[in-house]
């Protein structure tokens, strides 16, 4: 990873976050922390959206409004197939 990449995450370590991964997956969690390979999620929920209706949108936004769904305390993911990450804060609930 980029020095630069490196340093965007860092500055939100610590809060939640809503990643977008590049397979039918969501996660949204506390962003513990990261390497070149990996982001540490804590609390996190682990979403497949293969077990239900919602999009992806609905999901986060649901989320957002209602509260993260916990199914982790504590989950890496590969930065390889991580397509976004955003603060939980930033999306869009109005």
């Amino acid at each position: 990873m980029a020095q630069n990449q490196s340093s965007m995450l860092m500055g939100v370590v610590g809060q939640v976050v809503v990643v977008d991964l590049a397979s039918t997956y969501v996660c949204l969690g506390t962003l513990a922390g990261c390497d070149e390979l990996f982001l540490e999620l804590r609390d996190a929920d682990l979403h497949d959206f293969r077990d239900g209706t919602a999009t992806r949108e609905v999901y986060v936004y649901e989320s957002a409004t209602l509260g993260i769904r916990r199914n982790r305390d504590r989950l890496l993911l590969r930065l390889a197939d991580v397509v976004a990450v955003s603060r939980l804060e930033d999306v869009a609930t109005s």
